[in-house]
């Protein structure tokens, strides 16, 4: 059975419990594009370098996926996402540089990539998430990116410092394209609501939006946050806590008052899932969080680790090399998360991209179609995640 028509059964199946139940609202049982395929829009592809006058010339490299309107889905080359030089990994969804959707009031979103980590490492979410609508931004954190080694200087107290502001600075960017008649995102983008979503350290980064962190005040337009394997209490940690801001107070969670999701997984070392369950325990005036735990799912599955790893395979570049090519932090998290005896990557990827599509749809675009889908009721369909919501 293919995941599609799985997802429609399943979703037929919720339809009916509700209406069994006496739902009656037209809103919570209307047709929606399938949250864990991509969505009904051609997905456009771009790169910019965005400097902030403000902190120093700070640079920052960010990708760029977007919707493209179907009479401008041009068959085009499509991207690749540069990863050794001049060599980049192709995408199989989105096209570079095409025309930005012309529809207004599109939903901002923003990814934050973990420590020392790189812009596209979650980029099939990326792709999902611009063919279901969204306007989705990842940048580089300089200072501490893997793209840039020889630059990755930050300490973990230097790295925190600047995320936050990395993310409100580029906010500030989009809003201000949005401004100018002579930019192809002028009136393409909504700014009552921004969404921020992030892996690890980038789920710090998600928090830190809603809740300040390291010294960075919470941006007031970021209106829901989706922070996977973050880190939420240090002391959780298998390593000794490098720092006070390698993790959040009670305080700071009880001050977040955003729709929140925690995704992570019930096989992360690294992070472990505890921390969501500190989180939703903490985040008493939140409104609604949800906790999903991706059963069998270890801190990369959340990654594209397993696309890049068989491109520079297919190469001919196997593991034993990658140490000379700067890419030996890829080989634990390749033979972990890609092999036949764990969670499937492609199963991980599409319960994520279910859940975050699902809740950004609902939370920031007034979608209540996609509420049918963060329920107990629903979770009780897909064996492969445990759901909690409040």
């Amino acid at each position: 059975m293919t995941s599609t028509l799985r997802f429609f059964l399943l979703a037929s199946l919720v339809s009916l419990l509700l209406a069994c139940s006496g739902a009656t609202s037209t809103e919570n049982t209307a047709a929606v594009d399938a949250p864990d395929a991509l969505g009904p829009r051609a997905v456009g592809h771009s790169s910019f370098t965005a400097v902030d006058a403000a902190r120093a010339d700070r640079s920052l490299l960010v990708d760029v996926w977007y919707p493209v309107d179907d009479e401008d889905a041009a068959d085009a080359p499509l991207a690749e996402y540069l990863l050794l030089g001049p060599l980049g990994l192709p995408s199989e969804v989105a096209v570079e540089d095409l025309p930005v959707s012309s529809r207004p009031k599109q939903t901002l979103l923003v990814f934050s990539h973990g420590y020392g980590g790189i812009s596209i490492q979650s980029f099939g979410m990326m792709e999902a998430l611009a063919s279901h609508g969204f306007i989705v931004l990842s940048p580089e954190h300089t200072g501490n990116a893997q793209s840039t080694p020889a630059e990755s200087t930050d300490s973990f107290d230097e790295a925190a410092a600047k995320r936050v502001p990395d993310v409100s600075f580029l906010i500030d960017t989009m809003f201000g394209r949005n401004q100018d008649p002579q930019d192809p995102f002028y009136q393409r983008i909504d700014e009552s609501a921004v969404g921020v979503v992030g892996h690890s350290f980038g789920g710090m980064t998600a928090v830190g939006m809603a809740a300040g962190w390291a010294g960075a005040p919470a941006d007031t337009r970021v209106m829901a946050i989706a922070p996977i394997s973050a880190v939420i209490d240090g002391e959780l940690q298998s390593d000794d806590r490098p720092s006070p801001n390698a993790g959040f107070t009670r305080e700071q969670l009880e001050s977040i008052t955003v729709p929140v999701m925690l995704m992570g997984g019930t096989e992360d070392i690294d992070v472990p899932i505890g921390n969501n369950a500190i989180a939703f325990e903490q985040m008493v005036n939140a409104s609604p969080v949800y906790k999903v735990d991706i059963i069998g799912a270890n801190h990369n599955h959340f990654a594209a680790i397993c696309a890049i790893a068989n491109w520079l395979i297919g190469f001919g570049w196997g593991p034993e090399v990658w140490p000379e090519l700067g890419a030996e932090a890829l080989i634990e998290p390749y033979e972990t998360t890609c092999g036949p005896d764990v969670l499937a990557i492609e199963e991980a990827n599409r319960l994520q991209n279910l859940y975050v599509v699902s809740f950004f749809k609902s939370q920031l675009r007034d979608e209540r179609g996609y509420e049918r889908f963060l329920t107990p009721t629903f979770a009780e369909t897909e064996p492969g995640v445990t759901f909690t919501v409040k």
